[in-house]
């Protein structure tokens, strides 16, 4: 029997990349606004009402547009124009809309574990914006189940290995956001998988659990299987 039941991935900047979305989206935004403020306060102001948002708008590429919009309003004080928060909501449309680009290698990764083991996405975000990403990927077909959830907490994981019917040691969890999907999922005894991309979101980072039980770190995901096989093993 294999001993492990299920390997959960994460999505944005583990399958596909997308933080650079985000980052190109905020050059041009803070270009918008240049008149009126210095990048560095721009990037700041735009980073607290992120936060500030996140309780009412939930993470991803809308919440990240609304952010744009009240950040534009507050910091010219209600001075922008009309036409300047239409290209504000353009920038979030074309985030929606942009291709997919796949994380190197990551095809053909997915495709030899799904062979062997049950794989799921567990993703935060946007709901449609989340599904139409997994559909136009390509990877869709290798994954038993998709889920898209509001955040990642040690007790949203434990309620998704009771609706899988897993055990914490028989769970692994491959992701780039230490603070989503490491952290959480070594509290409940689990393994995590930790694959770093070169742009990630500052509010996703946290200390390296390094040394902890279950806590494994890939320079790239095309190293997955060799660690697999290896915990396999064990």
């Amino acid at each position: 029997m294999s001993r492990l039941k299920i390997i959960a991935f994460d999505a944005d900047d583990t399958l596909w990349h997308n933080e650079y979305l985000y980052q190109n989206a905020q050059t041009r935004f803070k270009t918008l606004l240049s008149q009126y403020h210095s990048p560095e306060w721009i990037d700041d102001h735009l980073f607290r009402t992120e936060m500030r948002n996140i309780r009412h708008y939930g993470y991803g590429i809308k919440s990240f547009t609304l952010s744009m919009v009240e950040t534009a309003l507050e910091l010219t004080r209600g001075r922008i124009t009309g036409a300047d928060i239409q290209t504000v909501l353009d920038l979030g449309k074309e985030m929606l809309t942009a291709q997919v680009e796949l994380i190197e290698n990551v095809t053909d990764i997915v495709a030899r574990l799904a062979a062997t083991h049950t794989l799921i996405v567990i993703t935060k975000g946007d709901l449609r914006d989340q599904e139409t990403k997994m559909a136009r990927s390509g990877l869709e077909s290798h994954f038993a189940h998709i889920e898209v959830v509001s955040d990642k907490t040690p007790a949203l994981y434990k309620r998704l290995m009771y609706k899988h019917n897993t055990a914490p040691d028989r769970f692994l969890m491959v992701g780039n956001s230490l603070r989503s999907d490491i952290l959480p999922v070594l509290e409940l005894g689990a393994t995590a998988v930790y694959i770093p991309h070169q742009l990630t979101w500052a509010h996703e980072n946290a200390e390296r659990p390094v040394g902890h039980a279950g806590y494994y770190e890939l320079e790239n995901i095309g190293m997955l299987p060799a660690l697999v096989s290896d915990l396999e093993r064990e």
